[in-house]
């Protein structure tokens, strides 16, 4: 899990989608906070994070909590997007190769998930 959680650190420095790929378990499970249903599958999950991370992945994003249980990490983090100040939960559960397994996205407040929910409807349009 160890190694799971630190490769999840280096994709969240460079976007490395090929790292990203590598990362994500064939039957991986997104919970997003907009979507109602759970997405599963590898490569589900793999756009969904890819999107993510083009919508918050700016120089002001940053985790400033972290609580690792066993396979289960909980990462807060804080970003601005467009004068938007997000704080956020990435809920990771790692299987055990250190793959995610289970990743699901809590944000706050309203405006927060109202902006994330329009950029990234924008990214993942076909």
């Amino acid at each position: 899990m160890q190694l799971g959680l630190a490769a999840w650190h280096r994709y969240m420095l460079g976007n490395d989608t090929d790292l990203l790929a590598e990362l994500i378990a064939e039957d991986a499970v997104f919970h997003s906070p907009v979507v109602h249903t759970p997405q599963e599958g590898k490569e589900r999950v793999l756009s969904y994070l890819t999107a993510a991370g083009k919508v918050l992945g700016n120089e002001t994003f940053h985790y400033v909590r972290e609580l690792v249980d066993g396979p289960e990490a909980m990462l807060e983090f804080v970003v601005e997007v467009d004068g938007v100040t997000i704080n956020g939960i990435d809920l990771i559960r790692f299987d055990l190769e250190g793959r995610i397994q289970d990743f699901k996205v809590m944000i706050r407040p309203l405006k927060a998930i109202n902006k994330v929910w329009e950029l990234m409807a924008a990214q993942l349009q076909p």
